[in-house]
């Protein structure tokens, strides 16, 4: 997390979490969720404001965590914003490298890491478990992590998507008190 951050939690530590003002959707992108928008409708059917700035981007993935519970958050500050999450906390970037090696893969954050596992679901979606945890491959990516599995990197299994959060230990809708 940010230095400046960790000194608001320091100063101020005991402001309230904040619930359903933020999603991540299955695109990696993040959600601003105001009032009206929860009133209008659930995550990922009325979605929000796409956040597009991307310093603000870059300040939320940096201070993006998760909980003991599996609550996935946004330290703003002193705040803890809860995440709702349409599918998984990751979104997977996938990169082909030259020379026939295990394509990179990074985070929605930016943060590259090691794939350990790999899995599809009842609808051909494909997750990966990595040293960071679980998530969703970018569906702009598909064609490149199907080229890993070809060339014999990642080997898929089945995985019913409903039973993912309890699995991985994820939230997709953190409630106060949960």
């Amino acid at each position: 997390m940010d230095d400046i951050v960790l000194a608001a939690l320091k100063k101020w530590p005991n402001v309230p979490h904040c619930h359903g003002w933020l999603a991540l959707d299955a695109r990696g992108d993040w959600y601003l969720r105001d009032e009206s928008t929860q009133r209008a409708g659930a995550f990922p059917r009325i979605k929000g404001s796409r956040i597009e700035h991307r310093g603000l981007i870059d300040f939320i993935g940096r201070n993006y965590a998760a909980d003991a519970a599996g609550a996935w958050f946004f330290q703003n500050g002193p705040q803890r914003v809860y995440v709702q999450l349409e599918v998984a906390p990751w979104i997977w970037r996938v990169r082909q490298r030259a020379g026939g090696t295990e394509p990179q893969v990074h985070s929605h954050t930016g943060v590259e890491t090691e794939v350990c596992d790999c899995w599809l679901d009842e609808t051909g979606r494909l997750y990966l478990g990595t040293a960071l945890g679980f998530g969703l491959v970018h569906t702009q990516d598909v064609g490149e992590a199907a080229e890993a599995i070809e060339a014999g990197f990642w080997s898929p299994a089945a995985l019913a998507l409903a039973l993912a959060p309890e699995r991985f230990g994820y939230q997709l809708n953190p409630q106060p008190g949960s």
